[in-house]
């Protein structure tokens, strides 16, 4: 899906809380997922205007299964890496919790990011 406005991050919201649902994670789970998301989907609309997110569900030999969310924009990109996972940095007027806290609250998290091309995260949540 696109993400390209305020409504795309509640669209994008939505779509993670129906996912997490159907596939059983728990309250606190569907919070943490739909959190991350959020918080992910706000990034793009803030820092690049526009980008979209993939989710899909995903399942190990083992029977798990899990929602993995990819989200991606031809933004400005990330100068520092590194500064841009600190709690509490934000290099606009957030709060400084989105990347940090999508980490935190995520089973898997992958970012790429180079400046003046854009960036890609990906996020897994497993059920227990």
């Amino acid at each position: 899906m696109e993400i390209c406005s305020e409504q795309d991050i509640v669209l994008a919201r939505q779509v993670a809380r129906q996912a997490a649902l159907n596939l059983g994670f728990s309250l606190v789970d569907q919070t943490r997922i739909i959190t991350a998301v959020s918080e992910l989907a706000r990034n793009i609309y803030t820092y690049a205007t526009s980008g979209s997110m993939q989710a899909q569900e995903l399942k190990k030999a083992t029977g798990i299964v899990g929602l993995e969310f990819v989200f991606e924009d031809q933004g400005p990109g990330i100068d520092d890496l590194q500064l841009a996972l600190t709690a509490g940095y934000s290099s606009g007027q957030g709060l400084g919790l989105g990347l940090s806290g999508a980490k935190r609250l995520m089973d898997e998290f992958e970012l790429q990011s180079k400046l003046g091309q854009g960036t890609l995260v990906r996020v897994v949540k497993w059920t227990k």
